[in-house]
């Protein structure tokens, strides 16, 4: 008996998936944003959702609520990186 081998896509686009890679709209001016979504900042730092709400909670990071929305500053997320890189931040555990 013969397998069938599976056909890949060959990007994206051919994939209609509800987590695909694309942007879901569009920036017209490129202006960069002044705070971010939590899984926007998970993303943007590479640190995992865990451990992003840990820092959230230790005050490490400080966020914003707006109505049921919570952001995190571009800046803090900056600085927190920042104070990695030099050191000062041990993180915790």
């Amino acid at each position: 008996m013969k397998r069938r081998e599976a056909k890949s896509p060959v990007s994206d686009e051919q994939l209609d998936l509800p987590f695909d890679r694309r942007p879901k709209a569009t920036r017209t001016n490129h202006a960069e944003p002044l705070a971010v979504r939590i899984p926007d900042a998970v993303r943007m730092t590479g640190i995992g959702r865990s451990k992003l709400y840990e820092l959230i909670a230790s005050g490490d990071l400080e966020t914003i609520k707006i109505g049921r929305c919570t952001l995190v500053t571009v800046d803090a997320l900056k600085a927190l990186l920042a104070k990695a890189q030099a050191g000062i931040y041990k993180g915790g555990r």
